[in-house]
C-alpha cells in the first residue's frame, strides 16, 4: 500500500495539469482580441465612423457668420458653399486702424485659404494675428452652421413633403433693417428656384436731398442685386449711405433666404 501512493499522487497530478491545460484553452478564445473582431468587430469601425456619418450636410449659397468680437474689433466671416464644399471664405469685417491694418491684410488671406482647405473651422491661427484668428474661426464656425442647419432642412423635405414643390415655388424674404446717417434701408427680395427674381428697397432716407438721391439710386441698386445675385454690387456715385445701407440689408435678406 505504501508503495502505491506515490504512484497515484503522479496520476492525480497529471490528471490535474490536463485538466489546467483544457481549460486554459478553452478561455482563451473568449479572451483573444481577435475573437472578439469576429464576434462583434463592426462595432468599432461603426463607432469610429459615426461623427462622419452623423454629420450635417453644407446647404449651398451664401452665409454669413455672426460677427465674433474681439480685442481690437470684430471679425465676421462669408462663406460660399457649392457642391456641399467651402468654394469662398472672405472676412467682411475685420480690425481696422493703426497697427491692426497690417496684421488684417496679412493674415486674413491666409485665414480664408486654410478656411476653404479645411472645410471646418479647424484651422492654425496665423502667427502675430492671435485675436484676429481667434474671432475668425468662431465667425467661421457660426457660418458652418448655419450653412449645415440650411443643409439639413433642404434635405429632409423630400418629395413626399412637398420638398420639390416648395424650392419651385418663389418665396419673399425682408432682410434686416440697416441703419445710415440719413435714414433706415431695408431690402426685401423674391427667390425663386434658387434666383433672386426681385428686389425692392421698403424703407429708404426721405425728406430734402434724400428723396431725390432715393429716386436716382434705389432702382439701380434693386437691378444690381437681381443681375448679381448676391450683395456684391457697386455702390452707385453719390448715394454712399444708401447704397451701404442696401447693400447690408440684402444680404441680410440673402442669409435668411438661405444665400
Amino acid at each position: 500500500m505504501r508503495k502505491s501512493h506515490p504512484v497515484r499522487r503522479a496520476v492525480l497530478a497529471t490528471a490535474a495539469t490536463v485538466s489546467g491545460i483544457v481549460l486554459l484553452l478553452s478561455l482563451k478564445p473568449a479572451s483573444d482580441p481577435g475573437s472578439a473582431a469576429a464576434a462583434g468587430g463592426a462595432a468599432p469601425p461603426a463607432a469610429a465612423q459615426s461623427p462622419q456619418g452623423g454629420a450635417q450636410p453644407i446647404g449651398n449659397g451664401t452665409v454669413t457668420g455672426d460677427a465674433a468680437r474681439t480685442q481690437y474689433g470684430a471679425v465676421q466671416v462669408r462663406l460660399t458653399v457649392s457642391g456641399g464644399r467651402i468654394t469662398k471664405a472672405e472676412a467682411v469685417q475685420a480690425p481696422k486702424g493703426g497697427q491692426s491694418d497690417q496684421i488684417t491684410s496679412r493674415s486674413v488671406p491666409r485665414l480664408n485659404q486654410a478656411a476653404v482647405t479645411a472645410q471646418s473651422a479647424e484651422i492654425d491661427a496665423v502667427s502675430g494675428a492671435t485675436y484676429t484668428s481667434s474671432g475668425y474661426k468662431k465667425s467661421l464656425q457660426s457660418a458652418l452652421d448655419k450653412a449645415r442647419a440650411a443643409g439639413g432642412s433642404s434635405e429632409s423635405s423630400g418629395p413626399g413633403n412637398g420638398g420639390n414643390a416648395g424650392s419651385a415655388q418663389a418665396r419673399t424674404v425682408t432682410g434686416d433693417v440697416a441703419q445710415t446717417q440719413y435714414g433706415p434701408v431695408q431690402v426685401r427680395i423674391t427667390v425663386s428656384g434658387g434666383k433672386t427674381t426681385k428686389a425692392e428697397a421698403v424703407r429708404t432716407p426721405k425728406g430734402g436731398q434724400s428723396d431725390r438721391i432715393t429716386s436716382n439710386a434705389v432702382p439701380k441698386l434693386n437691378r444690381a442685386a437681381v443681375a448679381a445675385g448676391d450683395a456684391e454690387i457697386d455702390a452707385v456715385s453719390g448715394a454712399t449711405y444708401t447704397s451701404a445701407g442696401y447693400r447690408q440689408s440684402l444680404q441680410s435678406a440673402l442669409d435668411k433666404a438661405g444665400g
